[in-house]
């Protein structure tokens, strides 16, 4: 593992301690604060709040300042809160819409061969990546920003790319193997699906491939699911969490170095550009190390599309020594896998479910397939009377069906305290994802 003085790419930032981020991110306030002064729907929004735009260069103003929600954006189609004129504005990404209709975020020039690039590429340089490496970029793109913002970051770090996107499966194990990529930039659900693809092809992950790297996103994965990952490729291969959203610019608010790696957690990597707040889904007070709490984000550099105190919704445990990491980021936050989301959580009969706590168990237990299981709930809402877990047996498991659903049965009733029916169906029954995986579906 290389030192922590060849791990930073912008040490003059990377290595200042958080009083010193701190006095950045005041700084840029005022300077946000200035530039929203002039958006007449900015400017309202503070109004509703009792505020001015001016009102930033005190930081404690984002106290008072009222959060910032989807449907607030979604009141102002189409082109909501974006602080520039249209003229300004290179390009669009919008988010999934999975929950209603997608909201459009734009980008400047400056907002993405910029800031939106070297965001990224500190983040690979954190992984480990360098200057000609090779990387199979299977995020997706059109106006999903995750496959466009790998690009940009490769290139800004003199990376070769294949943007291949996601899918393509029986291509891609074999231009795995072909053209010798370190790098994958995918979700953690269709990465085992590459490893199972190229199982079934005849070609061995472990050997064949000379994958040193993958960047996985567009969902949490467990630390087992992970450690399961690991295991099918090369002894020296690791996978590197991320996390961000489309309404904080891109997958570029957390990621994890070599050292946070292996505790599972995360860095608040760029905390010069993003200022993130974790705070109590219920009080909205700061939490204290340890704690767990909601990301709230408020992007100081973006010109199109900015957000102030952003309710991201996704909840994350702080971590109890969130200054302390080898890698001499002594000033950007560490934080722990994403946990769920306070708009996600089931609570059944009483009993509050996030679909982790599931995702946990199924990977812990041998001989389920890993990347394919489902919640089934009775009725739409977070307040289902019954949930139902579906699994998979591998082909290669000795044990029955029965058996394997008692078995992870067994442990969710240990886990949740609830009991909960598992269903055991055979390998590749269930659905597969090359992207975000929908986890919880409605089955009456």
């Amino acid at each position: 593992m290389a030192g922590p003085e060849t791990n930073m790419l912008h040490p003059e930032i990377e290595a200042l301690d958080h009083d010193d981020l701190l006095a950045i991110q005041n700084t840029k306030l005022t300077t946000l604060g200035q530039r929203l002064a002039q958006s007449p729907e900015w400017v309202e929004h503070f109004r509703e709040s009792g505020l001015h735009p001016n009102d930033l260069s005190d930081r404690q103003a984002l106290d008072s300042l009222g959060f910032l929600e989807k449907s607030q954006l979604r009141d102002r189609y189409p082109f909501p809160m974006l602080g520039t004129t249209t003229e300004k504005v290179e390009r669009f990404c919008a988010t999934s819409g999975t929950t209603g209709l997608p909201v459009l975020f734009g980008y400047t020039r400056d907002d993405m061969q910029v800031l939106l690039a070297r965001q990224v590429a500190r983040q690979l340089h954190a992984h480990g990546c360098r200057p000609g490496d090779r990387g199979y970029n299977g995020f997706g793109f059109g106006l999903w920003v995750g496959g466009l913002a790998y690009d940009l970051g490769m290139a800004e770090l003199g990376m070769t790319n294949f943007p291949v996107g996601p899918g393509r499966s029986d291509l891609v194990v074999e231009w795995m193997r072909d053209m010798e990529w370190s790098l994958a930039t995918v979700s953690p659900v269709f990465l085992a699906t590459l490893i199972r693809t190229s199982q079934e092809k005849g070609i061995d992950p472990k050997t064949d491939w000379k994958l040193r790297r993958a960047v996985i996103g567009g969902q949490s994965v467990s630390r087992a699911f992970r450690d399961e990952l690991e295991a099918g490729l090369p002894q020296d291969f690791m996978t590197f969490n991320t996390y961000g959203t489309t309404e904080a610019g891109g997958p570029i608010v957390a990621a994890s170095c070599p050292w946070s790696h292996a505790r599972d957690e995360m860095h608040l990597i760029n905390e010069d550009t993003v200022l993130t707040e974790i705070l109590d889904p219920e009080t909205f007070k700061p939490v204290e190390p340890g704690e767990v709490g909601e990301i709230v984000v408020t992007t100081l550099d973006k010109q199109a599309s900015p957000v102030v105190r952003w309710r991201t919704r996704d909840l994350v445990r702080l971590s109890e020594h969130p200054y302390d990491c080898p890698c001499g980021r002594r000033g950007m936050r560490n934080i722990g896998r994403i946990i769920g989301r306070s708009d996600d959580m089931l609570k059944v009969r009483g009993v509050i479910v996030y679909p982790s706590q599931v995702e946990d168990v199924i990977a812990t237990t041998p001989g389920t397939v890993k990347e394919a299981w489902q919640i089934y709930v009775d009725t739409p809402g977070s307040a289902p009377k019954q949930i139902v877990v579906a699994i998979e047996k591998e082909r290669s498991h000795n044990g029955s069906g029965d058996e394997l659903a008692d078995a992870v049965g067994r442990s969710l009733t240990s886990r949740l305290g609830l009991k909960v029916p598992v269903e055991c169906h055979e390998e590749g029954t269930l659905p597969r994802y090359e992207a975000k995986a929908q986890r919880v579906l409605v089955r009456e």
